[in-house]
């Protein structure tokens, strides 16, 4: 980041949304012309999905480029992300969880997900090896093209979901196996929406992690991408998020 500091265009805090595996920023699409529309600045910035310590860091940086009060709103992985970002950050004044890993100190993504039954994401993954900095190899994961409609975006039409499959982000398998190096969530006002029909992060463990962060918690008959599939209702937990942690 750059020194230019981020003003917002009004009094309502900055909404800062950070996608999670297998998608990018334009996921939230949908629900930015809400946010939009109802006068709030929104920005969505690349989720690197390398690392967790490493994609919170570049997402804290993100948060201290804004003027003002933020809400951080995490879609799965993105989640784990924010939990992480937000520690110490006094600015934060809401997490959004969105069919998304709340992870407690010292937890993975990898480990919630296989806490629950439920998640089927394990066998529509596909393998890629890429090349590290340091000469090793390390393992990108991506959703099997075929396999995406159903197993990501169910209540999503198929020509979009082709579209998403076709352009995913692929996540670095060692994101989803480090721990959480912290856990805002114990100091920072939580909302969380649960995906009833979610094939990646099975619902249980989401009512879990809500219920354990003491979430004000709504619950969609949603699949995973429930930003693109109902981005209105995504968007009204946002807002309520703002509104309410003034």
């Amino acid at each position: 980041m750059n020194d230019t500091v981020i003003r917002p265009g009004s009094h309502k805090p900055t909404i800062v949304l950070v996608h999670g595996a297998f998608a990018d920023s334009s996921s939230w699409n949908g629900v930015i012309e809400h946010l939009r529309q109802a006068g709030y600045p929104v920005l969505a910035p690349a989720n690197p999905l390398r690392g967790l310590a490493s994609d919170a860091a570049y997402v804290a940086s993100v948060v201290e480029s804004v003027e003002g009060p933020v809400v951080l709103a995490g879609h799965s992985y993105g989640g784990a992300v924010i939990s992480q970002a937000a520690e110490g950050q006094s600015k934060v004044k809401a997490l959004v969880y969105i069919a998304a890993f709340i992870p407690e100190k010292g937890e993975s993504a990898l480990e919630l997900s296989n806490s629950f039954p439920g998640s089927t994401l394990g066998s529509a993954l596909n393998a890629v090896p890429f090349p590290l900095a340091d000469g090793g190899t390390g393992t990108d994961l991506y959703i099997n093209a075929d396999k995406f409609h159903d197993q990501f975006a169910a209540d999503v039409p198929q020509p979009v979901t082709d579209l998403m499959a076709a352009t995913q982000r692929p996540i670095a398998a060692s994101a989803l196996e480090e721990g959480a190096g912290a856990a805002a969530w114990h100091s920072i006002p939580a909302w969380s929406l649960v995906a009833t029909a979610d094939y990646n992060i099975p619902p249980a463990s989401q009512r879990f992690m809500s219920d354990r962060a003491k979430a004000t918690t709504v619950e969609l008959d949603a699949s995973h991408a429930v930003s693109v599939s109902q981005p209105r209702a995504v968007a009204r937990l946002i807002e309520d998020a703002a509104e309410n942690s003034r």
